[in-house]
């Protein structure tokens, strides 16, 4: 057995240290499925078609700003074996939304706990998400129903561990990120999560 050596097998976190990923701003990220797989579709005519993993996906990445109310989406495309988006946290709550029903019926929740109670009417006050808990919540939602699709019993990996992220700094940063997933499908040829590239 090896022994532990903390300067070769520790996780390096790929997060910028002391940066407070629950502020206001847009954010680029990557996530990436179990080894690679391709789990989503395929890129036909440089289109992407979607399998019913592929399917999953979007809806769970749609559901994220009914589920964080200071949380809205931009561009997303889901590839083969990855999934780009960008994510705008915002300063104040959107209006009301229906609130899951797995949490009961007066209980808003984020990332799977619950924050707060809705009494006489009035919401508790916002905690915000960070960016983690907000791929955290799609990555547990998307897993839990992919599970679901065969009915085998057994819990499936859909994702790997962590996630790639990009702060966007500015609006031509915007742009380009925004320019490169709405044209994902068209590049697949060149893109590195390719395994035909390596």
């Amino acid at each position: 057995m090896t022994k532990f050596d903390p300067q070769k097998h520790h996780r390096r976190s790929i997060r910028l240290k002391r940066y407070d990923y629950s502020q206001e701003g847009a954010y680029y990220v990557t996530i990436v499925t179990w080894r690679r797989e391709f789990l989503f579709g395929d890129i036909v005519n440089q289109e992407m078609m979607l399998s019913p993993y592929g399917e999953i996906a979007q809806k769970w990445w749609e559901e994220i700003p009914v589920h964080f109310l200071n949380v809205e989406t931009g561009a997303f495309v889901i590839m083969p074996n990855h999934v780009h988006g960008i994510i705008y946290i915002l300063d104040e709550r959107r209006g009301t939304v229906p609130v899951p029903e797995e949490h009961g019926e007066n209980s808003i929740s984020q990332n799977d706990e619950t924050v707060g109670v809705i009494l006489g009417g009035e919401t508790p006050p916002l905690r915000k998400p960070t960016i983690g808990q907000i791929i955290a919540y799609f990555k547990y939602q998307s897993t839990k129903e992919m599970n679901t699709v065969d009915n085998t019993g057994t819990v499936t990996k859909f994702w790997q561990r962590n996630y790639y992220e990009h702060i966007i700094r500015n609006e031509k940063d915007l742009q380009n990120k925004t320019d490169y997933v709405e044209a994902n499908p068209r590049l697949w040829g060149e893109d590195e999560e390719n395994p035909l590239n390596n």
